[in-house]
């Protein structure tokens, strides 16, 4: 299957700038892009996308450039934004840009026969006077082409706020992107959201304009439930690719509560579930419940987090059904917990020995030692998903769970942190 065909039986085309000349030209390995903005020190699930889209290229031989816009990230894409965006400072931007470099390195493939550049447009842009952007690149750009692109009209449109004079140029930037690595890396197609249309055909007319080359450009649906809504979202904001942002069991758990209307989708989209494998589950959805999002959780995760993240991800998944609790940190045991009541001791408490009859009434399980003796008599007390041996169970160092923290559970579901500091 080529690198079309796959794309094409995972509904990732969207808009195409010709593709007959874009199926010959991957019949021989071919030099892509992506962009990333640098907004935050992490790349979330919307980001998550393109990256597999770059790295769907890379295993089909071609050469995939993840660019860090360093410079472009100083103004601000309007594309899909309906209000202005607030500036970073440049040396946020740069702590943002070494974070989300270090993190590609988990998806693509640095070192190998089509091995991945990463490049940040900073590196090219800072040199550049206003005076010689003007000459040399903006005497390219017809002003009526890009009062043309959806993005630039829906703002201009609106009434209550238009389009700064920054955020105007940003077509104009990520456009001489495209020129750059197509002059000094022989790179041939961009690639990105369908918001990105607009500034992807853009950077194509100036690359004619400017090299006499013929330039490709390929973007993919965006990221959206059934109803329309962008995806990546919970309660508790975004869902980041970090594991200090987002847990590996959180992040396996989106995936988990992904709806029956959305999964095959998300699967196509993000998953490196084959062909084969995606019929199965299709044609089983409605007699396996959620195996289909199992799968996904599984697949999604492994890809973000690698196999530790996932199978830290599993076990945390199981501690909700009664598994035991061991081999984990305070930040991963918290996460699980999140909205679990907790309370802190001294850790000296727990250095001296802390009878669980005092721990239960001390983590609110029991309003009183003598309905904590009950439980624990009726056998209903946990530690750490194990069941309390007895009344004179002094609870020790030995049984923390991860670095600070002490599980306890009455009943079925009830559950409590002991914190200790």
């Amino acid at each position: 299957m080529s690198i079309i065909q796959e794309l094409q039986w995972r509904g990732l085309i969207h808009q195409c700038t010709d593709l007959d000349a874009v199926t010959k030209q991957l019949e021989s390995p071919t030099v892509v892009y992506a962009g990333f903005d640098p907004t935050a020190d992490s790349l979330h699930l919307g980001h998550l996308l393109p990256l597999t889209l770059l790295r769907r290229f890379q295993r089909a031989g071609h050469k995939p450039i993840a660019l860090v816009g360093g410079a472009t990230g100083m103004i601000g894409d309007p594309s899909g934004k309906s209000d202005e965006r607030n500036l970073l400072s440049k040396e946020q931007l740069a702590s943002n840009v070494d974070a989300i470099r270090s993190q590609m390195t988990k998806f693509l493939d640095f070192d190998g026969e089509s091995s991945a550049r990463l490049v940040n447009n900073f590196d090219w842009m800072h040199s550049f006077s206003y005076l010689d952007f003007l000459r040399d690149v903006g005497k390219n750009f017809p002003v009526n082409v890009m009062l043309s692109k959806d993005s630039v009209k829906s703002r201009l449109e609106r009434t209550d706020s238009g389009l700064s004079y920054t955020e105007f140029s940003y077509m104009l930037l990520q456009a001489y992107d495209f020129v750059y690595l197509a002059k000094n890396m022989d790179c041939r197609m961009q690639l990105g959201g369908s918001d990105q249309w607009g500034n992807i055909t853009a950077g194509i007319d100036l690359g004619r304009r400017m090299l006499g080359k013929q330039l490709f450009g390929l973007t993919n649906p965006l990221l959206t439930t059934s109803d329309g809504r962008k995806m990546g979202k919970t309660e508790r904001g975004a869902v980041w690719l970090s594991a200090e942002r987002t847990s590996p069991y959180e992040f396996y758990q989106y995936f988990i509560n992904v709806a029956d209307a959305d999964v095959l989708t998300v699967m196509r989209f993000l998953s490196d579930i084959p062909h084969e494998e995606y019929l199965q589950i299709e044609s089983e959805l409605a007699s396996k419940p959620g195996e289909a999002q199992r799968r996904l959780a599984q697949s999604v995760t492994q890809i973000v987090h690698g196999i530790e993240g996932l199978e830290s991800a599993q076990r945390a998944s199981q501690i909700l059904f009664g598994g035991e609790i061991d081999r984990l940190s305070d930040h991963e045991l918290l996460s699980i917990f999140q909205d679990v009541p907790s309370s802190t001791l001294q850790k000296a408490t727990l250095a001296a020995g802390l009878g669980i009859i005092d721990a239960l009434v001390a983590a609110g399980l029991a309003p009183s030692k003598s309905e904590a003796r009950r439980s624990i008599e009726g056998g209903g007390v946990y530690i750490n998903n194990r069941r309390c041996p007895g009344i004179d169970k002094t609870l020790g160092v030995d049984d923390l769970a991860s670095e600070s923290v002490i599980v306890l559970r009455s009943g079925k579901k009830k559950y409590a942190l002991l914190r200790f500091e």
